[in-house]
């Protein structure tokens, strides 16, 4: 059975899996086109408007409506509409789509503390400064409820990892002592509420990210793919504590016509792995063997031992030239 005969829909993570700052990942678009699946786009990016989003796709060659894209800020405002009446005053920091969002789902918004908001809407604005996180600390001194659309410490661009959404929570925290409500990955809400939109019963989240992407799915009970293009790298993925670990790796997102059991972690080309004391030792492998197929092989048993490692190292010619990829 194949990726595409086993999963009835896909739960794509967007920066570091499909694309790394504007510019498409190599080979993710026509993966995505080709694997026959209907698709929903979950990032925790709520700096823009699904229309947005789904414009920035289209532009790539991937077919989209807006109802197709879940973001933090929907699953933020979903949140706040469950705890807070319609109708409240919110103290939003983030960018005018997040504030429209907020608007449309019948709240009065607001940037100042002296409006006496309910609640703080946090979400990712690469403009907020030091004026828009104080007005958010006095707020929830006062005691309005904390809300964030996410907590990723990082933001992936083109130059390499930018300050995320999460350290500038980070510093709201250490002026207040209250720590947010998140409504993005690794919480599991966004996961089921694309999942209810598809219809799906077998849907596959995928994602770049151990810590949200991968969590978010497992939290939410779904199997999950992790990509090594973004984020989390094959050391991450080795090291990955259980509820970050995927059910299925790959370096490259073209695996749909790919048979499923061989992106599980378990021995495959050629390769063994095993525990020498704390080391981990990686041998076998052949010139055709890959650093991918090195990697499931030593996943399945640095899994299953459940003690901690060390170092990892590779005996033979073929798998000391896999490690040597894994940087």
């Amino acid at each position: 059975m194949t990726v595409a005969s086993d999963y009835d829909a896909l739960l794509l993570d967007l920066d570091g899996t499909i694309y790394q700052g504007g510019a498409a990942i190599p080979g993710a678009v026509p993966a995505v086109s080709g694997s026959g699946l209907p698709a929903i786009y979950v990032t925790n990016n709520a700096s823009r408007a699904p229309r947005d989003v789904a414009e920035q796709l289209n532009s790539l060659g991937l077919e989209t409506r807006p109802e197709n894209i879940m973001t933090s800020a929907l699953a933020a405002i979903q949140l706040a509409t469950d705890r807070i009446p319609t109708g409240s005053t919110v103290l939003v920091l983030g960018t005018d789509s997040f504030r429209t969002l907020a608007a449309d789902a019948g709240f009065t918004v607001t940037d100042t503390a002296d409006d006496d908001p309910v609640a703080v809407l946090h979400g990712h604005n690469p403009d907020t400064g030091w004026r828009q996180l104080s007005e958010a600390a006095l707020a929830i001194r006062k005691g309005a409820l904390y809300l964030a659309s996410n907590l990723d410490t990082t933001l992936p661009k083109e130059r390499g990892l930018h300050v995320g959404n999460g350290s500038m929570v980070a510093a709201v925290v250490s002026a207040t002592g209250v720590s947010p409500i998140s409504a993005g990955k690794p919480e599991p809400a966004m996961f089921h509420s694309a999942a209810r939109t598809l219809g799906c019963s077998a849907p596959l989240a995928v994602g770049d990210r151990l810590d949200t992407d991968i969590a978010g799915g497992v939290a939410a009970g779904m199997d999950t793919l992790c990509v090594l293009t973004g984020v989390s790298g094959y050391h991450d993925v080795l090291r990955a504590p259980g509820p970050h670990r995927p059910t299925l790796i790959s370096d490259t997102l073209d695996i749909f016509s790919e048979a499923t059991d061989t992106l599980r972690p378990g021995a495959q080309g050629g390769f063994t792995a095993s525990m020498d004391g704390d080391v981990l030792c990686i041998s076998g492998g052949s010139p055709n063997s890959t650093a991918i197929q090195a990697l499931r092989t030593a996943a399945a048993v640095a899994w299953s031992t459940g003690t901690t490692f060390g170092e990892v190292t590779g005996i033979g010619v073929d798998a000391r030239r896999v490690l040597e990829q894994w940087w």
